[in-house]
């Protein structure tokens, strides 16, 4: 069957934006619709668009945007919220004719939107009243003291001063479901809700460090330390101060923020270039429309 979704994903700063711009052209110049369906954990925050790299005005003049800034930045979020919203928005626009191009980074974001999601389970009425009780009693740092002793993994995962994050993982361990982070192959599937072309977009290290120091510099130039600072007066959330250089732009620190970015996209360099069943392309030193001419000809 013909492919009807179209998903371009790679490391942050590798170019997604651009080449899904140029690939939009081509499918223009086809007859066809197509549409942005961002699988972002961070771009969906109103307030933080310079931060997480939403295409700017222009871009979404040239390609429309869907899940981009539609969250306020003091609510949390998540992935099974995110997989309900991916999903209507490409069913409905496969419904209307319409080409999505799923851009975004790698993992599970990226499996949210295409394939269906594991869930973990609700927690019934009145057990997170009895975990916040039982924090409020003990303390945070008791309570994850025990949660680590019984759960070691969530040493690297839960802060005790995350309460937020704490709560929901002693739910998860009275309902028996705290289970160990999946592996990064457990990430990715190529089982997906509707057929899909699958494109990888890699680029060569040195470059990828290059582009990501350009992308910080602009950043910041851009008034992304101001969108920061008013996100935390603002009382940005747990899940929104996740977003690469949050915090190091709260501590005036963007060559930290740099050098974070930079750690995190090799290793999504690395998780891509093991993908089984997708198209590797290789955007060093190369034009965005080269490259969609050569995945559309």
């Amino acid at each position: 069957m013909t492919p009807t979704t179209l998903a371009l994903f790679g490391p942050t700063g590798v170019g997604k934006t651009a080449l899904a711009l140029a690939v939009a052209e081509r499918l223009r110049a086809r007859g066809e619709r197509p549409v942005a369906v961002s699988a972002d954990a961070l771009q969906v925050y109103a307030g933080l668009e310079v931060l997480t790299g939403v295409a700017g005005p222009e871009e979404q003049a040239r390609l429309e945007h869907r899940l981009v800034s539609i969250v306020p930045v003091t609510e949390t979020f998540s992935a099974g919220r995110y997989a309900e919203l991916a999903h209507a928005e490409i069913d409905a626009l496969l419904a209307e004719g319409a080409t999505p191009i799923v851009v975004g980074g790698t993992g599970l974001y990226l499996r949210a939107a295409l394939a269906d999601l594991e869930l973990r389970p609700q927690a019934p009425p009145g057990l997170r009243a009895e975990v916040e009780a039982r924090i409020a009693r003990e303390g945070a740092l008791r309570a994850h003291a025990a949660l680590v002793e019984r759960a070691p993994w969530t040493a690297d995962t839960v802060r005790p001063t995350d309460t937020h994050r704490l709560v929901r993982t002693l739910e998860l361990e009275a309902l028996g479901a705290l289970r160990p982070p999946p592996a990064e192959s457990q990430l990715w599937t190529t089982e997906t809700r509707h057929p899909t072309r699958l494109v990888a977009c890699t680029m060569e290290r040195t470059a990828l460090d290059a582009a990501i120091d350009a992308r910080v510099t602009a950043m910041v130039a851009a008034g992304a330390a101001e969108e920061v600072r008013r996100a935390d007066a603002a009382g940005a959330s747990a899940t929104a101060r996740k977003a690469l250089g949050f915090q190091d732009l709260l501590d005036d620190d963007p060559e930290a923020m740099a050098r974070h970015t930079r750690k995190y996209a090799r290793r999504q360099l690395t998780w891509l270039r093991k993908l089984p069943g997708v198209e590797r392309v290789d955007l060093t030193d190369r034009a965005a429309a080269d490259v969609a001419a050569e995945l559309l000809p």
